[in-house]
């Protein structure tokens, strides 16, 4: 199965509603919904291979002489994730075809939500801790444009701003906590990290890099200390409000507790701070 398909088949479609919105606004959410559709198919036709306990890789050249490949991975966790990320997206897709108003931006509001789309998909079906994190701060990015997509309201801006400086500041401390994790073990490949806790935990390094990735996740999960810039992102239009915060963005931070959690659980120090 060729796994990139899955996450390049939204990313192509953030293009789609840009050209089709002049053709009206049926035309313009079918074709934006037809490609997270197919994508939402691929997945499901390996539904059965998940459940007989089989996990799916696929590697790809990337950057040889860093030892950087683009590498997916579809199991159990991923799977989950991929079907609420994608399924809850055609419905938000088609519930915001209704919502929004004939003075808003269809092609513009469907690109914006595409992009964040895609940009999750690659969180859960990532192999590679470094292509984790190139897709982890696309979700800022382009959750920024969607909760300021009302940029004429004073309240959005300030909402996509504050959300922006939150959850970009915890990405970046997610990346110094996956480059030490990469140094420890000597590999970004997640399979060999995951597999190598023992390592990860018996390092000095390890609360250090245990409290960066936890940053990370609590941010972009609006966790204490963090929450209170989720209030502030719902002056987005509902649409938003219902995929980014209810649905996907402040779940990734979930994902990425359960993802680590055979490298970096089962110590005081991590019982202490997550519970």
């Amino acid at each position: 199965m060729n796994l990139l398909w899955i996450v390049l088949l939204p990313l192509i479609g953030t293009l789609i509603p840009l050209f089709t919105e002049r053709f009206g606004r049926n035309i313009c959410t079918f074709s934006v919904a037809i490609l997270p559709a197919w994508s939402l198919i691929l997945v499901l036709m390996h539904v059965g291979e998940i459940f007989d306990g089989q996990d799916l890789r696929q590697t790809i050249e990337w950057i040889p002489a860093m030892g950087l490949d683009l590498s997916f991975r579809l199991d159990g966790l991923s799977l989950l994730f991929l079907l609420l990320i994608l399924g809850i997206g055609l419905l938000v897709i088609l519930y915001a075809r209704y919502y929004l108003s004939d003075n808003d931006s269809m092609g513009k509001f469907y690109s914006y939500l595409i992009l964040f789309m895609s940009a999750m998909v690659g969180i859960v079906i990532s192999n590679n801790m470094i292509q984790l994190w190139m897709f982890w701060e696309l979700t800022s990015i382009s959750s920024f444009l969607l909760i300021s997509f009302w940029s004429h309201k004073s309240d959005a801006r300030k909402g996509a701003r504050m959300a922006l400086t939150v959850t970009g500041t915890g990405g970046l401390a997610l990346l110094g906590g996956l480059l030490l994790i990469g140094n420890i073990v000597g590999s970004y490949d997640l399979d060999t990290v995951l597999a190598s806790g023992d390592m990860i935990r018996e390092h000095a390094a390890y609360p250090v890099a245990l409290i960066l990735v936890l940053l990370g996740a609590f941010t972009k999960s609006a966790q204490f200390p963090f929450h209170f810039w989720l209030p502030h992102a719902m002056s987005a239009p509902t649409p938003v409000s219902a995929y980014l915060h209810s649905a996907t963005m402040v779940k990734a931070g979930i994902f990425l507790l359960c993802r680590f959690y055979p490298a970096l659980a089962g110590t005081d120090l991590w019982f202490m701070i997550v519970s």
